[in-house]
């Protein structure tokens, strides 16, 4: 049996979009001016989650692996492609950033994932009480950053409409994600269901971001729309490639620790490759499948087992096939939009690097 495709090699590693890397430093710098400088116990874990400070809370010159920032870009991308200021549409972006990042504290708690990137998770630094704490001080801190799109020159209206945006998001994410942690203890998943799983906990947030980017440029329903169909595509795409990750990929380029077939499987995490084989494997392997996804604990065998099954269904092709179908709607999504073409290069830049990033 040949050995699963890797999908870590470095030859051919997609290179950033422009609005990942166009918008990055605007956001790290706003990002900076409004992280908390006191020296309460929750503000040095806040800003060390963040890059900003280092495990004893102390600031850094300038943020280490802060994170890719794609909510926030998509965000700014959006409102400049539609012909608006992405510098007024700055708080709406750094309060996705903010949830996103309150999030991620929290799945690490409920995961027990020791390191995010390329560095120890919060919990692991100061304790699981005191890292609640501080993803609840971070999901606060979004609404109140939301509230300066005023501030920028927006209008009460659509500042309330994408306040309400984002607390929707929001509750969806949550929502997806006690979904996600139901899934672990079933085996009976369907492809839909996983589907309608990500489309909350990973979509809802990638959606809204393009949505509420839209919004605060335009008034025409109809190419808001647009972007939000468009982001739902990015993030069925997002999550899926996720996935693939979660098995095929290199704990040194994603950052995690264990970032590969010894974490998701040995966690028996019902990600996409997983819900596919129980679906679409023969009675035999299904059979092995069930068998080894009821034991406690996983050993090499077990993970080698496993991936056997993934290698004889053809997940890796599949979810990649997905991926590549989500890519096809997403542009198509905005193809009644009478974009600039230098948007349009960079709406499908976004889509090619998503479709095959590597971290």
């Amino acid at each position: 049996m040949s050995a699963p495709q890797s999908v870590h090699s470095t030859k051919d590693r997609p290179r950033p979009p422009g609005p990942l890397t166009h918008y990055g430093g605007g956001i790290q710098s706003a990002l900076g001016e409004i992280l908390p400088n006191g020296s309460l116990r929750l503000s040095g874990p806040f800003r060390y989650h963040l890059g900003w400070a280092d495990q004893q809370g102390r600031f850094l010159d300038a943020p280490q692996d802060p994170g890719k920032a794609v909510r926030p870009a998509l965000c700014l991308f959006a409102c400049q492609a539609l012909d608006g200021s992405w510098e007024q549409a700055m708080p709406a972006a750094l309060a996705l950033e903010l949830v996103h990042n309150f999030s991620l504290i929290h799945d690490d708690i409920q995961d027990g994932d020791e390191m995010r990137r390329h560095k120890p998770t919060v919990w692991c630094v100061c304790g699981q009480p005191k890292a609640l704490a501080v993803g609840n001080s971070m999901h606060a801190a979004a609404y109140q950053t939301a509230l300066a799109l005023t501030q920028k020159g927006v209008s009460q209206p659509k500042a309330l409409r994408c306040s309400q945006l984002l607390v929707e998001s929001s509750l969806s994410m949550i929502k997806g994600q006690v979904q996600d942690l139901r899934f672990e203890d079933s085996l009976d998943i369907s492809i839909d269901a996983y589907l309608g799983m990500i489309r909350l906990k990973t979509g809802a947030l990638i959606t809204c971001a393009l949505q509420m980017g839209a919004l605060l440029a335009t008034d025409d329903i109809a190419h808001v729309n647009a972007f939000t169909d468009y982001g739902r595509s990015l993030g069925r795409m997002f999550q899926i490639r996720d996935d693939v990750l979660g098995i095929w990929g290199d704990e040194k380029t994603t950052g995690k620790a264990g970032r590969s077939s010894d974490n998701d499987i040995r966690r028996k995490k019902k990600s996409f490759p997983i819900v596919l084989a129980l679906q679409n494997a023969d009675q035999s392997d299904r059979r092995r499948l069930e068998q080894i996804y009821a034991r406690q604990t996983l050993d090499q065998q077990n993970v080698d087992d496993v991936l056997g099954i993934l290698e004889a269904v053809g997940a890796q092709e599949s979810a990649q096939h997905m991926i590549n179908r989500e890519a096809t709607l997403a542009m198509d999504a905005l193809a009644s939009v009478p974009l600039s073409d230098w948007a349009r290069e960079e709406a499908q830049s976004l889509v090619n690097f998503l479709a095959s990033r590597d971290h």
